[in-house]
C-alpha cells in the first residue's frame, strides 16, 4: 500500500509539520527522561497501528542507547521486570490516554497517582503532552497511509526551529 498524500510535500502540511515539530521539541527539552518519551511514544504508536511512527520511536530510542530488550517488550510492559515503576506509571497513562474511548473514566484516578507519585509537575505536563502529540501524530500518519521502514535517526530535527 502507498502512502496516500504526502504531508511533508504540500504547503499547508508542511507549516503544520514545522509547528509539531517545534512543540515536540517542548517536550523533548524538557525534564521528562529521553527513554520515558521515546517509550510512551512507542507503546501510543503500536496501540493506534501507526507503522511509521513505531519505526521511528523504535530507531530514536535505540539511538539514544535504549536496549533492545526493553524495546521488544513496551507491548507486554506489565508481563515483564524491565521497566521502572516511574515507566510503568508513564506507559499505563500512554495506554489510558490513548485509549480514552475503552474507559468510562478515561485516565484512572490509579494511575493518576502513580504518575504524580513518580514525576514533578514540568515532567507530568510533558507526560501529558506527549501522550496528545503522539496521538495526533499516529492519525496523520495512519490517516494518509504513511508506512514505517524508512525512518532515518534525527530526520525531523531540522524541520524545527
Amino acid at each position: 500500500m502507498d502512502a496516500r498524500f504526502n504531508m511533508f510535500e504540500n504547503e499547508t502540511g508542511a507549516k503544520f509539520a514545522k509547528r509539531f515539530a517545534n512543540a515536540g521539541m517542548v517536550i523533548h527539552q524538557s525534564s521528562l527522561p529521553r527513554s520515558t518519551q521515546e517509550l510512551v511514544s512507542l507503546r501510543a504508536s503500536q496501540i493506534n497501528g501507526c507503522g511509521w511512527c513505531m519505526d521511528a520511536h523504535t530507531k530514536e530510542a535505540a539511538a539514544a542507547g535504549e536496549s533492545a530488550v526493553r524495546l521488544n517488550l513496551v507491548a507486554g510492559w506489565r508481563e515483564s521486570t524491565v521497566f521502572t515503576e516511574a515507566e510503568q506509571a508513564a506507559l499505563a497513562l500512554a495506554e489510558e490516554g490513548t485509549r480514552l474511548a475503552d474507559a468510562q473514566v478515561g485516565v484512572s484516578d490509579e494511575t493518576w497517582a502513580q504518575v504524580r507519585k513518580h514525576y514533578d509537575d514540568d515532567q507530568i505536563a510533558a507526560l501529558v503532552s506527549l501522550v496528545a502529540l503522539i496521538n495526533a501524530a499516529n492519525r496523520m500518519a495512519v490517516i494518509v497511509h504513511q508506512r514505517g521502514g524508512s525512518y532515518e535517526v534525527g530526520m525531523f530535527a531540522a524541520v524545527a526551529d
